[in-house]
């Protein structure tokens, strides 16, 4: 719209207007040159309006390249950028946060610019940070109960747990239902499938939200020091013993999730299974008894059935805690839900390692899609974090992944007539810019026009090129 305005009192209202917005607004043609520069986004780079329009966005602002520049990014793939975080220093030497979206400006569907809109997230954030300063202060003081409390309180809820799959989403209609009582509940998956998160979602979906949440792995301790862990402690009771709570007094009008229950000794599992009957706890060394009124969530990774048969798992402590079954299907049941995972991951590195990936290459997203996933769900995220520690670019290939994931040898092994798709693609690229450079003398510009692509498309591949 504003690049196909003719008349010039209707360019002058609109930019009177879009000079009044209170957020940066910054637009750029298909070549990457400023065409519009709001009074926001000149204070917030430092700068005056004509020190940036009608130059390229690269000469104004070094520090940026076609990698990390948002505007050039959208231009280059044609697609939205929402609500990026991005820290940069402006002119001045100012450390600026603001939060951006970036959108391609198309005219009759051909990409004629890109405009991205700025917020000035600077006091917030410093604001934001005084406050968890001073909620660090206040912590400190409040004694090792409301610590322990905060440091293991519930974050996750169901919009964080991302499916599409038709089982996985019966499995969270039944964990909301059960989030509603104070039922035991015994939840069965592999390593990394979620377990806790959905946990986490049980217990902020339930009347006891508000109400500590604490989380214990059973196999993490040693089992001589669970006991008391989980029911606390009388002075004298052994050497070095003070009187201290444990877990169930802790979580008292809360949950208590209870993970790798079948790693617990059989004669704790005894006193749990007691817990449970009559919900009374006795500390360790202690003579009396208390009520505590705690939601159990147990969860294991193995079978219930092979723990009972290998007796790591009560038999009546399973019927006890099975009051209500949720089985999570591990990933490689459910791969209509790769490509949502690898997007969520994709934008949770970006915003924390400052990136801009957009996605993976048809090769990776083909691996993703067969491998068979041991570690699950975290496995995955390790995955795309690593690939993305790895990488320069805005695509996700077969070179950044862990090898353990890529080296497949259905894949990486070919006929030895048959050359690599990649090395021969690279090989023709490298040869026709080498000709085109040559033939314009070495103007970029020129060459880029011969090639048929952005001129900061042929930059970055002269620096990768190293040329």
């Amino acid at each position: 719209m504003l690049l196909n305005l003719t008349e010039t009192k209707d360019k002058e209202i609109l930019q009177a207007i879009l000079s009044t917005i209170d957020e940066g607004i910054h637009a750029v043609d298909a070549n990457g040159v400023s065409i519009f520069y709001n009074h926001v986004a000149a204070k917030l780079d430092g700068l005056e309006g004509e020190d940036i329009l009608g130059k390229h966005l690269l000469d104004v602002f070094p520090s940026l390249t076609v990698e990390t520049s948002t505007l050039l990014k959208v231009i280059k793939t044609g697609q939205p950028i929402y609500n990026q975080h991005q820290s940069y220093y402006n002119m001045r030497g100012v450390l600026i946060d603001t939060v951006n979206t970036t959108l391609p400006i198309k005219v009759n569907g051909d990409i004629f610019g890109a405009v991205e809109i700025a917020k000035d997230m600077t006091k917030v954030k410093r604001l934001s940070e005084k406050l968890i300063d001073l909620q660090a202060k206040v912590e400190s003081g409040n004694g090792q109960k409301k610590a322990k409390q905060h440091e293991t309180g519930a974050k996750y809820r169901m919009t964080d747990i991302i499916t599409k799959n038709g089982r996985f989403k019966l499995i969270k209609e039944k964990a909301l239902k059960a989030a509603a009582t104070s039922s035991p509940i015994l939840i069965y998956g592999e390593t990394g499938t979620g377990k806790e998160l959905l946990v986490q979602a049980i217990h902020n979906a339930s009347p006891r939200k508000s109400a500590p949440f604490i989380a214990q792995n059973c196999a993490a301790i040693p089992s001589s020091l669970l006991e008391s862990i989980l029911f606390g402690t009388v002075k004298g009771s052994y050497t070095g013993a003070v009187d201290r709570p444990g877990l169930f007094e802790i979580a008292d009008g809360g949950t208590l999730f209870l993970d790798e229950i079948n790693s617990m000794p059989l004669d704790i599992q005894a006193k749990l299974l007691r817990v449970l009957e009559n919900g009374l706890i006795r500390r360790v060394g202690g003579m009396k008894e208390q009520g505590v009124n705690v939601r159990i969530i147990a969860a294991m990774n193995e079978p219930a059935e092979k723990c009972i048969e290998e007796k790591t798992l009560r038999a009546d402590l399973y019927y006890r805690l099975n009051v209500i079954h949720l089985q999570i299907p591990p990933l490689r049941e459910r791969k209509e839900d790769i490509p949502l995972l690898v997007n969520h991951f994709i934008e949770k590195y970006n915003f924390l390692f400052g990136k801009l990936v957009t996605g993976l290459s048809d090769e990776v997203l083909s691996l993703f899609s067969t491998y068979s996933w041991p570690g699950n769900v975290r496995e995955m995220q390790h995955a795309i974090e690593s690939s993305m520690n790895m990488m320069d670019g805005d695509i996700i290939t077969l070179e950044h992944i862990p090898h353990h994931i890529g080296d497949n040898s259905a894949m990486t092994e070919t006929p030895a007539h048959i050359e690599p798709l990649r090395d021969a693609l690279l090989e023709t690229e490298t040869r026709l810019i080498n000709e085109a450079m040559k033939e314009t003398g070495g103007n970029i510009q020129q060459a880029a026009r011969l090639l048929r692509i952005p001129r900061q498309t042929l930059q970055y591949k002269l620096t990768k090129l190293n040329q």
